[in-house]
């Protein structure tokens, strides 16, 4: 059965992260979606529950009749993470939508059901709920696995072009058939930080790789990094547990294949998390449509770092 996250839990995490985040951040509802665009009407999230019984949290920001675009978020993080995109787009006449997968952030934290075809039917239930039509669907790493994995199983009735940003397909995982894919051994590796100490794992990961905040010349932001672990210690620790296996040893090559829509595929090409070479150049040439922009020396977590620069372009992607 699901187990909610606590508000005891919820108001801890808060108020330990006020005191390094902008203030007047917000675990349930964040500033931006406090003012939404013009034109909004109604409720700014909401939850429902699936067939199996997980509540899952959702945005639903912008004007409701505006065109839609949906996201779906990495590990181990929420739809807070896509903030700067939604608030971009919604201020532009979009209706901007994006959920916490379940187990992270303020859904429901299900001890089984942890994979890719659950990942993609919660997005499914959701879309139906919301009766979205002719959106565009774009996903973040793991979320570009949830993606490919929704399309190829529900179809795209209700998505008329979708992108993976940074994401993992078709195969993070290096195999015989994959040898430009990362070694069993860093998974593992994740996995035994993940059991050792889950809290500093989150803060190595976001003051390092992620932002290539461990380049040379680097500048880290405090702020992102803050953002990043909190956003993750708002996850169950068996929910991010076991999306590490669903992230890394998914193989999407066959998703990829089914998928005739528009793609965009967007990727850094020093991104020290999902490499560009397994990920980005190998999924561009299983889609029949696809789109190839890379960032030159962008990291892992572009949505953040190159922000501007990436809603410019899925502005124009949207509207091409």
């Amino acid at each position: 059965m699901p187990s909610p996250i606590s508000n005891r839990r919820r108001n801890v995490l808060l108020s330990a992260a006020t005191a390094a985040v902008a203030a007047g951040a917000s675990l349930g509802t964040s500033a931006a979606a406090a003012a939404p665009a013009k034109g909004a009407a109604g409720r700014t999230s909401g939850t429902f529950t699936t067939r199996d019984g997980v509540e899952i949290y959702y945005k639903d920001w912008g004007p409701r009749n505006g065109p839609v675009v949906v996201f779906s978020h990495g590990w181990p993080l929420n739809s807070d993470s896509w903030e700067s995109q939604m608030l971009f787009l919604s201020d532009k006449g979009f209706r901007t939508i994006a959920h916490d997968r379940r187990g992270h952030g303020r859904s429901s934290q299900p001890w089984d059901g942890n994979d890719m075809d659950h990942y993609a039917d919660d997005l499914a239930q959701l879309l139906d709920k919301l009766d979205v039509k002719n959106a565009a669907l774009f996903g973040f790493s793991t979320g570009g696995g949830e993606v490919a994995r929704y399309l190829a199983r529900h179809g795209s009735k209700r998505i008329a072009k979708a992108g993976l940003i940074s994401a993992v397909p078709p195969l993070m995982l290096k195999t015989a058939a994959n040898p430009g894919g990362l070694p069993i051994e860093v998974f593992d590796g994740i996995r035994a930080g993940s059991l050792k100490d889950r809290s500093q794992l989150y803060l190595d990961i976001a003051s390092g790789p992620f932002f290539n905040f461990n380049r040379p010349g680097a500048k880290p932001s405090q702020g992102m990094i803050n953002a990043w672990w909190m956003q993750g210690m708002m996850a169950g620790h068996k929910n991010t547990y076991d999306c590490i296996k669903a992230f890394s040893e998914t193989d999407f090559t066959a998703d990829l294949k089914k998928i005739d829509i528009p793609m965009l595929v967007l990727h850094g090409d020093d991104d020290q998390i999902v490499p560009i070479g397994a990920s980005a150049h190998a999924a561009a040439k299983l889609l029949k449509n696809a789109k190839l922009v890379v960032y030159p020396g962008a990291p892992h977590g572009l949505t953040d770092t190159h922000k501007d620069k990436l809603n410019a372009d899925l502005l124009a992607f949207i509207k091409g």
